[in-house]
């Protein structure tokens, strides 16, 4: 073979290969950004299910004006998008990531439902992460991963 038709073959497997690579970093991030809707969506559903349940009565298993002993169905706390938990407080990075049906047990007007992925998130260590900040008139979605 000569000089020039190696010089082509080695160039053409350089092109292949950085061609596979793009593809795979390509396929990774929409992996990555579907998951995150996908929690997002599951997370602002579930905020929705946390408001109807402040303001039902508590004679129709409600929390009568208050987030007092709303938690998750055991069905809401995990799903093929990711793990759910419910909580007074804000996540931090800590948290792990698994999903409860734990109630919330003091009387609050603000709940923090914490959604986290299958997918690794944006610091490529954890998994993808979110969470809901649920007041009796507003859903407020913080992306955390």
């Amino acid at each position: 073979m000569g000089q020039q038709q190696l010089l082509l073959i080695v160039l053409g497997v350089i092109i292949v290969g950085i061609a596979i690579l793009v593809g795979t970093i390509l396929f990774r991030s929409n992996n990555q950004s579907s998951n995150r809707d996908q929690v997002i969506s599951d997370l602002e559903r579930l905020g929705v299910l946390a408001e109807q349940f402040y303001k039902k009565p508590a004679s129709m298993a409600g929390g009568a004006d208050n987030f007092k002993n709303f938690a998750l169905s055991a069905t809401d706390t995990g799903n093929a998008d990711g793990s759910f938990k419910v909580s007074t407080s804000p996540p931090n990075d800590a948290d792990p990531m698994t999903g409860s049906t734990a109630p919330i047990t003091t009387s609050t007007q603000e709940i923090y439902i914490v959604g986290y992925g299958k997918e690794i998130g944006f610091n490529n260590r954890q998994a993808v992460k979110a969470y809901a900040a649920v007041t009796p008139d507003s859903v407020y979605i913080k992306i955390m991963n």
